[in-house]
């Protein structure tokens, strides 16, 4: 898996994971259980994650959503 955006912006995190699911790109929310365990303050930031075969095209996705500000950088 790849690791699209890492953020603690729930909105952010809600409108990513439509964006690629309407786009028909599989993507993981990662951590959501650590917030139950920090009593949900949003500290702990949440990973989205894509298939490593469709990480370009979900890239350019959020790039083109003018998001890509919040892109984690390639980890080549």
């Amino acid at each position: 898996m790849y690791e699209l955006i890492r953020t603690n912006d729930p909105v952010l995190l809600s409108f990513v994971e439509s964006l690629l699911k309407d786009s028909g790109i599989d993507c993981l929310i990662a951590d959501q259980g650590m917030s139950i365990l920090e009593g949900s303050l949003g500290m702990l930031p949440r990973r989205i994650l894509v298939d490593e075969r469709r990480r370009d095209e979900a890239r350019k996705l959020i790039v083109d959503a003018d998001l890509g500000a919040e892109l984690r950088e390639p980890q080549d």
